[in-house]
């Protein structure tokens, strides 16, 4: 069946074209009228897989998707995180933060990360269907699977952030919501809908496909991932293969796969796997990922590049951040531009927790910050460096995607066993410069703590919306508007089959 470019299928229909548009790393894809012959091209060498591959991360880091909106702006600000002025010049900041999803800036800002996250996804579907038809392109041995699992697992990553978004409640309510799952790579192929089940279904088994393409040919699970920096006295020889550990590499899909089933509801998975992570070793003996702690921020590594399973790079996140946030200039003045906090939402973000030794409190936040009427904010500062840093492509310019914070609050909040849960909660204080004796009372203790615990952790990160929307949170701290189902399903672009409005 050929499409036609109705309402229905518009905006995943100029997706699928846009991506075979795409350019960044794509030298490929000069302007020709035959896109068959353009993919033909692009995928009769192992190089131009490679290439099409770094095309997806370059575009997950674009501004559109996890290089801002889906970071450091719009997803933040559904959270309400932080202060939108009224004047500000980022107006579906200031819509979404006042969940007005029918005005026109929020729709606007909707439909540009939509975009970018199915340009992506396309990009992946293009890599894994080629693979499978020019399997003698590679020459390398493992790198079919490599390719091919880091695809796989592109395509889950971004096609469960979709599922946060716009998806129905994942512990069930009113409203039942479908959602395009796209294996497409044409415009003649219709993305098929959904329900929540069974697109959690098409989730793990993508998430599956990439263990098991990863687990026996992943460098990352035969290296320390300090090791990865180089290609000497290491075993890599291989250009392409050098920094994994910023990569969705196994243990990184492993990271995927319980942040998948806790959201989806199979918490024993979820623990599972967040217990295996945290006492997985690789070969020389060494965690996978450790917690990022005091040393590490004493070294200016504000981000915690040490415990990211997986991250981007964003070579000009420093230029980004400062004309969002103000970083870490004690003399800079708080603009309508800027998100900010106040020093009362500071103080009620780190209540009850011992901020004297807090390393993230004393580090990520600067409180002096003025307004015209010399009113103290507190401005964000974890992508504040010095421009003389050294390696900063490896631990500042980063964008981090899942952590080992996360794998660790995981495994507290699915844990039946207060014993384990105090043990654990005791390592992941420790790593924040905080000495946590008493620990949880109950497990009951657990669940306020675990909400605030992702709200301070992950500030930046675009974590805490889905959080609520997990949890089916009643209030949302700082929301200006009570909050309901309705706040947690965004509608889709209105050009989609079902916005969900």
């Amino acid at each position: 069946m050929k499409l036609q470019f109705s309402k229905r299928y518009n905006l995943i229909a100029a997706v699928m074209l846009a991506s075979l548009g795409m350019t960044s790393c794509n030298d490929w894809l000069d302007v020709r009228p035959d896109t068959e012959q353009k993919e033909a091209d692009q995928f009769s060498t192992e190089k131009g897989f490679q290439t099409a591959l770094t095309g997806c991360y370059i575009e997950m880091v674009s501004e559109d998707a996890y290089g801002t909106r889906m970071t450091l702006t719009n997803v933040e600000n559904l959270a309400n995180l932080w202060v939108i002025d009224k004047l500000t010049t980022k107006k579906d900041d200031y819509e979404l933060s006042q969940h007005e999803y029918d005005g026109d800036n929020a729709k606007s800002g909707i439909k540009s990360l939509y975009t970018s996250l199915f340009k992506t996804i396309t990009q992946a579907n293009l890599i894994i269907k080629n693979a499978a038809l020019h399997p003698d392109a590679f020459t390398t041995e493992g790198m079919k699977e490599i390719v091919t699992g880091e695809a796989h697992a592109i395509r889950a990553y971004c096609q469960l952030d979709i599922l946060r978004l716009f998806g129905q409640m994942p512990q069930g309510g009113e409203k039942q919501v479908r959602l395009p799952y796209s294996e497409a790579t044409t415009i003649d192929e219709i993305p098929p809908y959904y329900s929540f089940a069974d697109y959690a279904a098409k989730l793990k088994q993508d998430i599956e496909m990439a263990e098991t393409l990863l687990k026996d040919h992943d460098p990352a699970t035969k290296l320390a991932f300090s090791d990865m920096f180089y290609t000497q006295d290491t075993g890599v020889t291989n250009d392409f293969l050098i920094n994994r550990q910023m990569r969705l590499n196994y243990w990184a899909v492993r990271a995927l796969h319980a942040r998948m089933a806790l959201y989806t509801g199979d918490k024993q998975t979820a623990r599972a796997i967040a217990k295996e992570l945290i006492s997985a070793k690789l070969p020389d003996g060494t965690a996978v990922r450790p917690l990022s702690g005091t040393a590490d921020f004493q070294k200016g590594y504000l981000a915690c590049p040490n415990e990211c399973f997986f991250s981007l790079s964003k070579y000009n996140i420093k230029n980004v951040a400062a004309a969002i946030f103000t970083l870490n200039d004690d003399n800079a003045r708080y603009r309508s531009s800027n998100q900010v906090l106040s020093t009362k939402m500071l103080g009620e973000l780190f209540a009850g927790e011992n901020t004297e030794a807090h390393n993230r409190y004393n580090n990520l936040w600067n409180q002096r910050l003025l307004d015209n009427s010399a009113k103290m904010w507190c401005g964000f500062r974890r992508y504040s460096f010095a421009d003389d840093a050294k390696y900063q492509s490896l631990y500042y310019q980063i964008m981090p995607m899942l952590r080992t914070s996360e794998i660790y609050l995981i495994a507290i909040e699915t844990s039946d066993d207060l014993a384990e849960v105090n043990s654990l909660y005791q390592e992941y204080m420790l790593s924040h410069n905080v000495v946590a004796a008493a620990g949880f009372a109950s497990l009951d203790d657990v669940k306020t703590w675990i909400v605030n615990e992702y709200r301070r952790e992950f500030y930046g990160e675009g974590q805490m919306f889905y959080t609520y929307k997990r949890l089916g949170a009643k209030d949302m701290l700082w929301s200006p508007v009570p909050v309901s189902e309705n706040t947690y399903i965004i509608p889709l672009p209105e050009s989609e089959y079902d916005p969900n409005m």
